[in-house]
């Protein structure tokens, strides 16, 4: 597969080119961005694949929904509808894809809405909202965010990867530059500071952008729509843990350190599960699967035991403090 994408590596530099263009077009203010008389903080990365976004956004939210009257727009990714849509607790994956769900559902005081166009979004929120989040919007140049936070994976930083299709960059490195708060995300347990240190270095950031780090905090609980059981329940159980997420391998990881044993059966990022799947996973008993999956696995539930093991981004060396502030500080038009 390495040897396949390096024989890519011309088609990248085609590639290159021309986002590296269009991103020349927007600084020069050649194409228009607009901006807004109110905060819109973007929360995205430089690569496919994930990085965390979705927990993310949840950090914003749950600091900022007691100050601001929050909006949270995404492009509703796999949907099967187009255009503005709104999304409520009762509306169906299909209509405005799993994460907006989970945010809904998480969160059903906020207002979430999806939109392939996030002009058009924004232009629809304005009215219901003081602060609106972006949820992967870093490439969405005809925005000018207020705030872009930008997010990096400690296994493969983007300042390690090369661009489409040789590697997973959307765009130019130097397209960095645009963010005003830089994390690290997925860090494993007790990092040595000099790992820390080690990638502040490499990614040599501007005197005007903050770095913070963060790891995945798993929840003491399992749940479902309709009840919260410890994760100990689970002990001597035997139980399908069901992943579509673009990298299960943490959520295992953390499993076996519980001492749970289980199988495993992993799907695509985003999957959509067909019917012949589902009626595969109908014959266990108890499944375990993320959050996000949980969206679109709701359909199993009234005949099997399913649960969904909540995540959090964790701001590691004692920084949520500071992240929030920072977050505040910048977040002003």
């Amino acid at each position: 597969m390495k040897l396949f994408r390096k024989l890519l590596f011309p088609f990248a530099l085609v590639y290159g080119g021309i986002t590296a263009l269009r991103n020349l077009f927007f600084d020069n203010a050649w194409l228009k961005s607009k901006q807004y008389h109110f905060p819109v903080i973007c929360v995205g990365n430089l690569s496919t694949g994930g990085t965390g976004k979705s927990p993310m956004i949840e950090l914003l939210v749950s600091f900022l929904k007691d100050d601001y009257k929050i909006a949270v727009l995404s492009r509703g990714y796999k949907r099967k509808t187009s255009g503005y849509r709104v999304v409520l607790t009762k509306s169906a994956v299909k209509e405005v894809g799993d994460e907006p769900l989970q945010f809904k559902k998480k969160f059903p005081e906020i207002t979430v809405a999806v939109c392939e166009d996030r002009l058009t979004g924004i232009e629809n929120l304005q009215k219901d909202a003081a602060v609106i989040l972006l949820d992967d919007a870093f490439q969405h140049r005809r925005v000018k965010a207020s705030l872009n936070i930008l997010l990096t994976p400690f296994y493969n930083l983007y300042s390690n990867d090369c661009l489409l299709p040789a590697g997973n960059l959307r765009e130019p490195k130097f397209g960095a530059k645009r963010a005003n708060i830089v994390v690290v995300t997925k860090c494993p347990e007790n990092t040595d500071d000099s790992k820390f240190e080690a990638i502040k270095k490499k990614l040599k950031l501007k005197s005007y952008q903050s770095l913070f780090f963060s790891k995945i905090g798993y929840d003491s609980e399992i749940k479902n729509e309709k009840e919260s059981k410890p994760l100990e329940y689970l002990n001597g159980k035997k139980f399908l843990l069901v992943t579509g997420i673009a990298n299960p391998k943490p959520m295992v990881e953390f499993l076996k350190t519980k001492g749970l044993s289980f199988e495993e059966k992993s799907f695509p990022d985003h999957h959509n599960f067909t019917v012949a799947e589902i009626e595969a996973l109908k014959k266990h008993s108890l499944l375990l699967t993320t959050e996000k999956d949980f969206m679109r696995l709701q359909g199993i539930s009234a005949s099997n035991e399913i649960y969904f093991l909540p995540i959090k981004t964790v701001i590691l060396n004692g920084e949520e403090a500071a992240f929030k502030r920072t977050v505040e500080k910048n977040m002003t038009p």
